[in-house]
């Protein structure tokens, strides 16, 4: 029973890095567009570090549950 869990929790978490991996990589691309301004680019780039806070946190917990299996 806690290998299936474990299974299911490790495919949600590398699911939820997948998605905070697509809003860093979009985030990253509003950073550098010269053609948005100033301060939509800094809030971009603000949020790209959050997304990459997220992705590190869930890659890593969905390791823990590969591990666990």
């Amino acid at each position: 029973m806690d290998s299936i869990k474990n299974t299911v929790n490790q495919g949600l978490e590398s699911l939820q890095g997948t998605s905070a991996e697509a809003k860093k990589e979009g985030n990253k691309g509003i950073a550098k567009d010269s053609n948005v301004g100033v301060g939509d680019r800094a809030t971009a780039a603000k949020d790209a570090l959050g997304n990459k806070v997220d992705e590190t946190k869930h890659d890593a917990k969905s390791e823990g549950y590969k591990q666990s299996k």
